[in-house]
């Protein structure tokens, strides 16, 4: 592993340093004041500039993220609000953006996408004859219950690691599960999460899967550019033709922008991986997803460059924008059986420009 400019094995290091904080590695805190007092996190340290949040109350996803100092996981208004505050249901369920913030923020289990009432006639229970599903659905305001975390040698190498299970289930309703393993290499610049949704119920059930991967300033600032291999774009928000904004190159924040929606086809590599950065030549950074095309076979690009809101999404995910009653209709939603799952693969990376990404 490289450390501060050296070679480093796990051996040196333990003779180097008593306690392997000296490098880097995973502590539990839990936050203490204001809308996030009572919020468990985990705090990652790789050791090679890369540090990143995981709100294992927020159903393990990742909050403030930096590189060599500078901020990369978008920091909105409304903080880490805790989960305790939220109401499904709230504001016709756009009360998912009262705590919308932090670099990953997950859509699911079985809902993304816009607040809509669909049929629930396939859970056989007549008071539900529909199912209310707010912004993004439920999960991302899910609090975890945490397998384990730390730090692993594998054999010259030590993985810094964290485990969690979170669960999105009713009584005559979905009972879904997401068991989620975030990794990141001691010296290392990627962030690796491993995701696996099982319905662990007895009924057939929608599964639709989103991640909100959001960036904010400084990586993201005037010029800095958007990279992926667009074959085509399939869709566009009418906000892009009335604003007028390059989705390549970016401005600055704007006075009253609206939100411009892409969605993109992107070519796979010959493994089938697709990735795509925000490229910052100012201060010499990129920041990359990388995902599989087979998990993940819809790609979003999201702009909201509004002043004190400033942010662009990148978002894989399993279904396209129109949402899940389209889906419905044109048999894309996927339904998974009882016990049946699904498992997601993806990278998250930062590098210096110029350096070729793993």
């Amino acid at each position: 592993m490289r450390l501060h400019g050296q070679d480093v094995s796990a051996a040196t290091l333990a003779r180097k340093a008593g306690d392997l904080g000296a490098a880097g590695g995973v502590r539990s805190v839990v936050l203490a004041d204001g809308a996030e007092r009572g919020l468990r996190v985990l705090e990652f340290r790789t050791g090679s500039g890369l540090g990143f949040d995981v709100l294992v109350d927020r159903a393990m996803d990742i909050g403030p993220a930096d590189f060599r100092g500078a901020s990369f996981g978008w920091r909105s208004a409304t903080g880490l609000r805790h989960p305790g505050l939220h109401e499904n249901a709230d504001e016709d369920g756009l009360g998912w953006l009262r705590s919308f913030s932090g670099l990953l923020v997950t859509g699911g289990l079985d809902h993304a996408f816009g607040a809509e009432e669909l049929d629930a006639s396939h859970f056989r229970y007549s008071r539900r004859a529909t199912t209310k599903n707010g912004l993004h659905g439920r999960i991302a305001n899910t609090p975890a219950r945490l397998i384990g975390y730390g730090e692993d040698r594998v054999g010259d190498e030590v993985v810094l690691w964290a485990e969690g299970e979170v669960r999105q289930a009713a009584v005559f309703g979905e009972h879904l599960r997401l068991r989620r393993r975030i990794e990141a290499d001691l010296g290392g610049t990627e962030i690796r999460l491993t995701d696996t949704v099982t319905n662990a119920g007895f009924d057939p059930t929608p599964h639709m899967y989103l991640y909100h991967i959001n960036v904010g300033w400084p990586f993201l600032d005037e010029g800095a550019r958007f990279e992926a291999p667009v074959v085509r774009t399939l869709w566009q928000s009418d906000s892009v033709a009335e604003q007028g904004f390059s989705h390549l190159v970016l401005p600055g924040p704007q006075p009253g922008f609206v939100e411009q929606v892409y969605e993109h086809e992107l070519r796979p590599d010959a493994d089938g991986r697709v990735k795509a950065r925000l490229a910052n030549d100012r201060l010499g950074l990129f920041f990359e997803v990388e995902y599989d095309s087979g998990e993940f076979p819809v790609f979003l690009q999201w702009m909201h460059l509004r002043e004190g809101a400033y942010t662009i999404g990148l978002e894989p995910s399993t279904n396209h924008v129109g949402g899940a009653r389209a889906a419905r209709e044109d048999g894309t939603l996927t339904w998974l059986g009882p016990g049946e799952s699904r498992g997601y693969h993806t990278t998250l990376r930062v590098g210096a420009l110029g350096q070729p990404s793993a």
